[in-house]
């Protein structure tokens, strides 16, 4: 996707919340897993097209994030998609390694079971080994 005319289709067509934001859900090409949920705001849409590495916004840093800046975690941006409502959006992508900040191949790894949370997804990569340091709090990367 090159044409900056598609472009200006694509942002007219997403619906951004009043705080400029909209859902992205990424999703892995081949198994349909889903691996996490994040933010996109326009920049954020604009460079995942242009380069085909996706970023997101971080709310917490409060700037652009992309993924596996300091994780080495990448995703690559197969498919991008935007549902009936223009106001969600589905990234297929290639995952390099895990997607969650804690490890695991994706951030959906807990499931009620019998009325409580179970971890269904154990963790593939120490988070200390991806970030250098432990994990505190819920940090992407």
């Amino acid at each position: 996707m090159t044409d900056a005319a598609a472009f200006d289709e694509v942002l007219a067509a997403i619906k951004f919340n009043a705080d400029g934001l909209v859902p992205a859900i990424a999703q892995a090409e081949g198994t349909g897993e889903i691996l996490m949920m994040a933010w996109m705001n326009r920049d954020a849409v604009l460079e995942t097209l242009n380069t085909g590495r996706v970023c997101y916004w971080s709310r917490s840093r409060g700037g652009l994030w992309r993924k596996g800046e300091t994780s080495g975690q990448v995703q690559r941006l197969k498919d991008f998609r935007v549902d009936c409502d223009g106001d969600t959006l589905l990234l297929i992508v290639e995952q390099d390694g895990v997607a969650c900040h804690t490890g695991r191949r994706s951030c959906f790894y807990r499931a009620v079971r019998g009325g409580k949370l179970e971890v269904i997804q154990e963790v593939e990569t120490d988070p200390a080994v991806l970030y250098g340091h432990a994990q505190d709090g819920h940090k992407h990367a």
